[in-house]
Parts: structure tokens; sequence; C-alpha cells
């Protein structure tokens, strides 16, 4: 387990406590950096270790575009250093979004320059919060697990970041279905930097008997999306009804969105 910190806001009343259709998005948002070529990886490079004004007004409009969603994945977000002006990204997205429960995992610490994390905006009271540090030769890649729900029933939501080996990504694909396997109702969601047909996501599917949506979802690069990267998985019971790419360029990569249908005997709390 790595480093992990939650922090609540004040509570919504205004949040249904019954619902179970409920919307989830996944979005890597490469620290509020837009990327329109792949030249500008190397041209503004100089944006991913000090701060610019770009970089908080497209968290703002990130945050606003989140805001009717009940559950949001984050990825290489930055944990308060000096690209990002010692924000904490995950706070500033629920602040500005209206998330009354927030929580990230730092998986790579970089002192000053960079904290590199992942985080989970909630419209719901998580029971549990848990972060895993994944394998691999390098490390700083981690899975941040929330449960949501009773002791008898509940539902437990996962954010992860992979590698960009192969090798790697298997390794940890196959330690998260062992975390998977450990719940009836699962949803697992993140840049896995792999397509659906690659072997490592079949693996992770059939071992940790996951659903993914039909169909290509196109979320990388932003500007000509040509990869299907980002993904929305689930456990049988829960249904997914509907999984769309929203047009939303404030990163390299496209938020991946679904709704869904949990079992009737998971309960969440609002407060």
């Amino acid at each position: 387990m790595n480093a992990l910190a939650t922090k609540q806001m004040p509570p919504d009343p205004q949040t249904d406590q019954a619902g179970q259709r409920l919307r989830l998005v996944s979005y890597n948002i490469q620290t509020g950096t837009t990327t329109q070529t792949y030249r500008q990886y190397l041209t503004h490079s100089w944006k991913h270790v000090l701060p610019h004004p770009e970089r908080i007004e497209n968290l703002t409009q990130i945050a606003r575009m989140l805001s009717d969603y009940d559950f949001v994945g984050l990825q290489e977000v930055d944990a308060g250093s000096l690209r990002s002006g010692f924000i904490n990204q995950t706070e500033y997205i629920a602040e500005k979004g209206g998330f009354p429960f927030w929580s990230y995992q730092t998986n790579r610490r970089m002192g000053k320059l960079a904290q590199h994390s992942n985080g989970l905006l909630s419209k719901y009271r998580p029971a549990e919060i848990i972060g895993h540090r994944l394998p691999g030769v390098i490390p700083g890649r981690g899975a941040l697990f929330a449960r949501f729900g009773g002791t008898e029933a509940s539902l437990v939501i996962g954010i992860v970041h992979l590698a960009l080996g192969r090798r790697a990504r298997l390794r940890q694909l196959d330690y998260i279905s062992g975390v998977v396997r450990e719940h009836d109702h699962a949803i697992i969601m993140g840049d896995m930097n792999c397509q659906p047909d690659s072997p490592e996501l079949r693996h992770l599917l059939d071992r940790a008997g996951l659903c993914e949506p039909e169909g290509d979802y196109h979320t990388f690069p932003s500007w000509r999306p040509a990869r299907h990267i980002d993904h929305i998985l689930a456990t049988p019971e829960i249904c997914i009804e509907e999984t769309r790419v929203l047009n939303h360029a404030w990163s390299d990569h496209l938020p991946i969105t679904a709704e869904v249908i949990v079992p009737s005997d998971v309960r969440f709390n609002a407060a």
C-alpha cells in the first residue's frame, strides 16, 4: 500500500440516497495541460514541470464538465507541487465540481517538482478507501479502490493508471484481478494503456470476471483519437447501459463515460 489521502467536502443535502442508476466518468487529465499535436510533447514539455495559467483554467472547465456525474476517476493529477502551483488538483476539481467526497493516491513523488497521483470524486460517502502499489520494474504505478454501501452488499470502484510496457501491465492487471475477485460487485476504470484486444486486458477480463461494453471508444490522442486505451469495466451483475467518449480536449486523452445500473441491494450513503 502506498501514499493515500482522503478528504471530505461539506455534504450536499440534494444528493439522492436511493438512486441505483449511476453515471461514471474516467479521465486522464494530464495535470490540466492541453496537447494538440505529438510535437507539443517536446515543445510544451516545460508545462509538465512549471506552472502556467492554462492549467488552472483547464481544471476549472474540467470540474464544470464533471459536476453532473456520480463517480469520477482521475489519472495524472498532481497532489500539490511546483507545476500545479502547490494545488492539490483532486481537491480543486472536487470543490469546483461540487463533489462532497474526494480521495487521492500519490504514486510517484518527485519532491517539489511533481506529485503524480490518481484521484476519485464521489457524490456518495465511501465506506472504505484502500490504495495499492502495483508491481513493476519502474515504481510509481498504483490503484485506488473505494468501497460503497454496507457490509452485506457493496460496490467497489477501482481507479487505475497502468504502465507503458506490456510485461509490466500484465503483472499489474494480474494483481488487480486478484483484488476484484474478492468482491461481488466491482467497477474498474482508468487509463490502462492497452486496447480491448490486447492479451493483458483479455487476461484481466477472463481472470477477474469483468465485462467491457461492445464497441470502440477511442480516447487517445485527444486531437485525433485512434486508440481505445481508457476503459470502464464491470462485473456481470452491473448493467452498463451506455458508454460514450466526450469531445473535451483539455488533455491528451478524452474522457470516457458510462451509465450503469447496480444491484438493488447495494445502498449508498450521501452524508
